[in-house]
């Protein structure tokens, strides 16, 4: 995967943001930068110096902080190629549509180029990366959630968005990246991922908006 799309509007003033929504955005971007490029000396450092706690989030993020302390950039980059990209395509697609219809550049990308238009969201030009891969998925909810690019999306704008574009398949796709052959450093990645996911996805289900 290559960079996630530019999400390229005028930035609006800082809004108010709970703190809660805060740390989701949070989590949302490090999962959309961790996933899309190789990760560097500075990145690994970064997970390294993670602690968690007794939740399922906090369990995986203690784990990619010690597979962090013992990784090395030349073997992180390695393993990011065998995964998403290879020789002709990599171990995983990491994409909406491939998972939910088996084929690249389907009606779900369709559907989110769509949603981005309509909240005034684009791909850079020199991006070439379909815009339904997950790097820029979680960028693009995590930029949502604060309003980076705008007004923050109101919990019901998050929901629809999630439940058409995310909840559907990122779950999935975790799970097989924490299960990959190839997945070492990216492993607790996956883990991270899909228990993430998992709690979106309950929060989404028993919220009234």
């Amino acid at each position: 995967m290559s960079a996630a799309p530019d999400l390229t509007t005028d930035a609006k003033p800082a809004h108010r943001i709970a703190e809660e929504d805060r740390l989701r955005a949070d989590l949302y971007n490090f999962l959309g930068l961790i996933l899309s490029r190789p990760a560097d000396q500075g990145l690994i450092d970064q997970c390294a110096g993670l602690s968690g706690d007794a939740s399922p989030v906090g369990e995986a993020v203690t784990t990619l902080a010690k597979v962090a302390k013992i990784s090395k950039p030349a073997a992180v980059e390695s393993e990011y190629n065998r995964l998403f990209i290879g020789l002709g395509r990599g171990e995983l697609l990491p994409y909406a549509s491939y998972y939910l219809t088996g084929f690249l550049n389907e009606k779900p990308l369709a559907q989110l180029r769509q949603d981005m238009t309509a909240r005034g969201l684009a791909r850079a030009e020199n991006v070439f990366e379909p815009e339904d891969n997950i790097a820029s998925l979680m960028e693009m909810t995590g930029a949502m959630i604060v309003g980076r690019f705008g007004v923050p999306a109101t919990l019901g704008q998050q929901k629809t968005f999630f439940n058409k574009h995310i909840g559907p398949w990122a779950a999935h796709f975790f799970s097989d990246l924490e299960g990959a052959k190839n997945s070492v450093f990216y492993a607790p990645v996956g883990r991270l991922g899909r228990a993430f996911m998992e709690i979106e996805s309950e929060a989404f289900r028993m919220s009234a908006e």
